[in-house]
């Protein structure tokens, strides 16, 4: 038989294992179902396979082995670096896999592996619960926890990874594998920071923490008020407790968020000195977690270029250099230059896991977006520039979730040197032939 006609003949197995529906190029749906959340990002691959059900993960699998093509899993399709297509292989669509089930009682969550933040977001809120996730209501919840994982609660509520408690895969060789901490504990390990290196997470489960109130301030400030702003937001949140989050984020105009895990009232007396300083606007409320997301979420299908720094400290000399940067950013563009305070429940939470980031004080997060072609190379200087500038104040260590692809070495900081011939020998257990490759990649030991 050809490899034509092999390719030909499995497809049309594939197709009818399926409870969802295989695209090839000259199907109706192909062009839509290729499209992620960054538009710079255009690859064409052979099948697109929107899967259902556990079993059509494992038909996929196969079929790709068997074929010898490359697989690329998607949910959210929100990496900037376009990790959830490939060319000329086959994607695994989980966005029909999306049902969220919360058990109150054990204050836990079975999420599917192509639910999105606002799915996990909408299920929890009717029972005053909640978990950290992403700062966009439409990123992918597998990929953001199994990468590790920072939002608005991130320090009253840990790292997204924190609170993982169980993940079902499937694994390069079509296999279903559950882990936990007393099921393949190593396996478990791994994907607390790993992300998709060892298989297809068709579900994971989490803790939930209660959130019966939830309050913001969000003020908008000039842009020369910048470094006044800045550096009274440190000194609120070197001093806040866990419950309070937040970040600054500078556009055309400068924005200070506060976020609350607790009632209004108790926010307005933090918030007082940002209060204090002139600004043109100002939110104080309380307010659903869900509907933040909303407010400051981005919008799809523009073209991307972010990346991240992690801080040691913000002295007054990187506040400068923030403000600074900000006055440089492209104007008449979507871009926006973000920075978050850590500590809290970031840096209290295990540390046996491999996000080495958690002990970092500040996460710089220049964020480029923007929709003519013509402007992608100063976008992208602007996003390098900020990266360099703030090297000086660097960790070492990055959030993978926020940086895309960026060599070898970014990897080894997104997971910490230590930890990488040991996640390396689990990738060889998982996945010996380095099947599960568009990711931050780990190569087999």
């Amino acid at each position: 038989m050809s490899p034509f006609s092999k390719a030909h003949t499995r497809l049309a197995a594939l197709r009818a294992d399926l409870t969802g529906d295989a695209f090839r190029p000259e199907d109706p749906g192909y062009d839509n179902a290729r499209k992620v959340f960054n538009s710079l990002v255009d690859r064409h691959p052979a099948v697109i396979a929107q899967c259902e059900t556990k079993a059509d993960v494992v038909h996929c699998v196969r079929f790709a082995r068997d074929l010898d093509l490359h697989i690329a899993v998607r949910a959210g399709g929100h990496s900037v670096a376009g990790m959830s297509l490939n060319d000329n292989g086959l994607v695994i669509d989980l966005r029909r896999m999306h049902t969220v089930t919360v058990h109150p009682g054990s204050r836990t969550v079975r999420i599917e592996g192509g639910a999105l933040m606002s799915h996990l977001d909408h299920a929890t809120r009717p029972h005053g619960l909640a978990t950290t996730g992403a700062r966009d209501p439409t990123t992918g919840v597998a990929g953001f926890v199994l990468g590790g994982g920072t939002g608005w609660l991130d320090r009253a509520f840990g790292l997204a990874v924190d609170n993982l408690l169980g993940v079902e895969l499937v694994t390069s060789d079509g296999s279903r594998v559950r882990a936990t901490d007393h099921e393949n504990p190593e396996l478990f390990w791994a994907l607390h920071g790993g992300g998709g290196n060892f298989g297809v997470a068709t579900a994971l489960t989490l803790r939930l923490h209660p959130l019966p109130e939830f309050s913001i301030a969000l003020l908008t400030y000039r842009p020369e008020a910048g470094p006044d702003v800045v550096r009274t937001y440190r000194e609120i949140m070197e001093a806040a407790p866990p419950e309070v989050g937040g970040g600054v984020i500078r556009e055309q105009l400068v924005d200070a968020l506060l976020t609350y895990t607790g009632p209004e009232r108790d926010l307005r007396e933090l918030a007082q000195p940002l209060r204090a300083l002139p600004h043109e606007a100002e939110i104080l409320t309380a307010l659903p977690h869900p509907e933040l997301q909303r407010v400051l979420d981005s919008p799809p299908g523009l073209r991307n270029h972010w990346s991240a720094e992690s801080l040691t400290g913000l002295p007054d000399e990187a506040v400068d250099v923030f403000c600074e940067l900000g006055n440089a950013m492209p104007v008449r563009t979507a871009t926006r230059h973000l920075l978050f305070p850590q500590g809290g429940a970031i840096a209290s939470g295990p540390n046996r896991y491999p996000v080495p980031f958690r002990d970092a004080r500040w996460t710089v997060h220049p964020f480029g977006m923007w929709e003519d072609p013509a402007d992608d190379e100063r976008c992208v200087q602007w996003v390098e520039d900020v990266r360099a500038a703030f090297r000086p104040w660097s960790s070492g260590a990055v959030c993978l979730n926020l940086i895309g692809d960026e060599g070898a070495d970014r990897v080894v900081a997104g997971l910490g040197a230590a930890n990488i011939r040991r996640l390396a020998a689990v990738k060889a257990v998982h996945d010996p032939d380095n099947v599960f490759r568009f990711n931050h990649n780990i190569s087999p030991l």
